[in-house]
């Protein structure tokens, strides 16, 4: 068994040393409907961020308002708001996530509250908790920055609309700069709340709309996309595309080909329907969000009708990626945060739009282990100078590339997924900027990230006898990256890849086991299975030298 060694002498190394919860950044959203936790993995040296974990909790801070005191949150509401939060930090604390490394932000509900200073004074006495409270200006800059993060528009006149709980957020971008924002007080709950009748619930949307100018500014703009955001969009766009408004019937086309936008009357037919009865069958689909949902799209299309909106692309990223590319502008010198990948941004696309939560989560997590791998063989490469073809930062991002589309084919179906993902990718309409010859390499990567390894008689692999021995090292990082994952199965696992003169060592671990000191290191051996072991086997044939996998264990 490759993995089977002595036992190294006791570590020394504290928790603080290891390398990863220095790359975990993280935001809070306060909002009106619900709290929502965002945890990312980042590279501070190119602001690019991958989300890893999200959690959620229904706090509705204006449940218990009535209509005389809208703006009051009331104690029900904060002790449900503290409760969430605790549970937020909890989460954070066992990240060990610095806390120059986290942020809060509180939008519409606490900033219209009367009582807000008696809010946050109790955040702060409860938790010892900072939060921001954001105006509506930077609440819209910080979503269109969060767009920006996902969709390649920055050279776009922008029309971004984002449907909160309590506020709805509009605005007119261009270049990474704001050229009109305005937050209307409309938000899905506040209007079921106030409203049962649908019709008076029309005639205050549109009037609110006429007040604020809003139509006549957005004339003096040629726009040319129009982008929507927020939990109640996406739930839109869904419904849409699954056939909510045909009745029992489900009209799914191939998730690779979805447009993952709708139209005007697309819209209308869908508020129709929502209007009408089948309450179980709209909570069956909407779940927590179905008696919301009418409003949502009542009044998004009062905003279509009132702007002459005649369609909407729909955006994976909002507030919570914007304030997290904020974070990583500050800590680049670059206040605003704009940076536009566009290769790297049609990469994490494609992955987010066909992978659920839980195989976007591992498949961001196989990206982080792999470029600690990778990492760590530069290292040693410039230390020793083993290798003839050295690896590069090109190199890198291909390795990343395939471990976020590894398993987009799992959309459909588990048999032969590897291949279909491999079809997916090397579509050219999928990723933007890379030529031919790497969107191939891309693919093959994906292609064998499992089953047999490959070999270069491989007619597949034509074409790549240049970077042949680059393509084995990435393949056998991947491969490797996954079967770990596959094996040592953890929530966020913490990972150091180091080299001496006896071999490269892999540790694997979680925060739990790794806060308890001291602690030694034990080897992942005895009960390996088949598929980790041929990997470790791989890997040491490829890079010619010896992989010990190890763990963390209190002594």
């Amino acid at each position: 068994m490759s993995t089977s060694h002595p036992h190294p002498q006791p570590s020394t190394t504290t928790a603080a040393n290891n390398v990863n919860a220095n790359d975990l950044f993280s935001t809070v959203d306060m909002g009106t409907n619900s709290f929502k936790l965002l945890i990312v993995r980042a590279d501070k040296s190119t602001s690019r961020f991958l989300p890893i974990d999200r959690h959620k909790e229904p706090v509705l801070l204006g449940l218990d308002a009535t209509s005389t005191a809208a703006a009051v949150i009331s104690p029900s509401s904060i002790d449900r708001a503290t409760a969430a939060l605790a549970k937020f930090q909890e989460i954070l604390h066992f990240h060990r996530i610095p806390i120059s490394q986290s942020r809060f932000v509180a939008t519409s509900a606490v900033r219209e509250a009367s009582n807000q200073a008696a809010f946050l004074s109790k955040l702060h006495q409860h938790l010892d908790l900072h939060v921001d409270v954001l105006s509506g200006h930077d609440e819209a800059r910080l979503i269109y920055l969060g767009i920006l993060q996902f969709l390649p528009v920055i050279d776009d006149t922008v029309l971004a609309v984002d449907i909160g709980g309590g506020s709805t957020e509009i605005i007119v971008g261009k270049n990474g700069k704001i050229l009109h924002a305005i937050s209307l007080k409309l938000g899905h709950v506040t209007l079921t709340q106030q409203f049962v009748e649908i019709a008076k619930m029309r005639d205050h949307i549109r009037n609110v709309i006429q007040i604020s100018g809003l139509v006549n500014k957005v004339k003096e703009y040629k726009i040319h996309r129009v982008i929507g955001s927020s939990g109640t969009i996406k739930a839109i766009e869904k419904a849409i595309y699954e056939g909510y408004v045909k009745k029992n019937v489900r009209v799914i086309k191939e998730n690779d080909k979805r447009d993952w936008r709708f139209n005007k009357e697309e819209l209308m037919e869908l508020v129709e329907s929502l209007g009408g009865k089948g309450r179980k069958r709209k909570e069956a689909f909407f779940k927590k969000r179905s008696e919301f949902i009418l409003a949502g799209t009542v009044l998004l299309e009062e905003i279509f009708e009132g702007i002459g909106i005649e369609e909407m692309e729909v955006s994976e990223y909002a507030l919570s990626e914007g304030v997290i590319a904020e974070m990583l502008g500050n800590v680049n010198e670059r206040p605003h945060g704009v940076i536009v990948d566009v290769r790297w941004g049609s990469v994490v696309r494609l992955a987010m739009r066909l992978n659920s939560k839980k195989r976007m989560k591992t498949a961001a997590m196989c990206a982080g282990i792999a470029k600690e791998i990778f990492d760590g063989i530069r290292k040693w490469n410039e230390d020793d100078n083993q290798l003839v073809d050295g690896l590069e930062d090109k190199d890198l991002e291909y390795l990343e590339a395939a471990c976020l589309l590894h398993n987009v084919g799992l959309c459909a179906g588990k048999k032969g997924y590897h291949k279909q993902s491999y079809r997916i990718v090397i579509n050219s309409n999928h990723l933007q900027g890379y030529n031919e010859e790497e969107v191939k390499l891309i693919g093959l990567l994906v292609k064998h990230h499992r089953k047999k390894i490959p070999r270069f008689d491989n007619t597949s692999l034509e074409g790549l006898e240049e970077v042949k021995h680059k393509f084995q090292m990435l393949c056998a990082i991947l491969r490797l990256s996954v079967a770990v994952l596959q094996f040592h199965s953890v929530d966020i696992p913490t990972f150091e890849f180091s080299h001496s003169h006896e071999g490269f060592r892999l540790v694997i671990g979680e925060e739990r086991c790794q806060s308890l000191l001291p602690y030694t290191l034990r080897p992942l051996a005895g009960d390996v299975n088949e598929e980790l072991d041929k990997e470790v086997e791989n890997f040491r044939m490829v890079f010619e030298k010896k992989l010990s996998l190890m763990v963390p264990c209190s002594t």
